[in-house]
């Protein structure tokens, strides 16, 4: 499970990755609405309780972590990772890597590349998954340039329903 992380841990010299806790909210909702795509995605729900429920929740599951990066007392970075066992591709684990953010002032300075490369390096094999997989929307060129940079690939088509 992702509780085999070792965290806290240094991102860098002036970063520190830690789980997130649920007086990290506020700071959570205004890195999540830190670009107008995502701004315009969390405008209806604007800091309601759905929020602390689902922090409340992923922070309960052992299977769900998000992480932050702080440096100081801000959070400036953030992901959440779900393992996910599977029974294809012969019983792979999937490391499931969604909410990628890093804030406006602290992006193109290698703190996302650190972020995922600590998942690469580090969350995948501690929670012995065999697999990382993540989504972006597809409006997100620069996203796309800098996952295929770090060695993802673009190999299928996903599909989402509202209900």
């Amino acid at each position: 499970m992702l509780d085999a992380l070792t965290l806290p841990a240094p991102l860098n010299a002036l970063v520190q990755l830690r789980r997130a806790a649920p007086g990290d909210l506020a700071q959570l909702l205004e890195l999540l609405s830190d670009d107008p795509l995502s701004a315009s995605r969390e405008a209806p729900y604007s800091r309601d309780a759905g929020h602390a429920r689902a922090l409340a929740q992923i922070i309960a599951d052992g299977g769900n972590e998000l992480i932050v990066g702080v440096q100081g007392t801000q959070i400036i970075a953030m992901l959440q990772l779900t393992r996910i066992p599977g029974i294809s591709r012969g019983g792979s684990t999937r490391l499931n890597v969604e909410a990628v953010r890093v804030r406006a002032e602290h992006r193109s300075t290698g703190i996302g590349t650190a972020l995922m490369r600590w998942v690469i390096d580090q969350a995948a094999p501690a929670c012995d998954a065999d697999l990382i997989q993540l989504t972006s929307d597809s409006s997100r060129a620069d996203a796309h340039r800098f996952y295929e940079r770090l060695g993802f690939t673009a190999s299928h088509v996903g599909y989402k329903l509202r209900r």
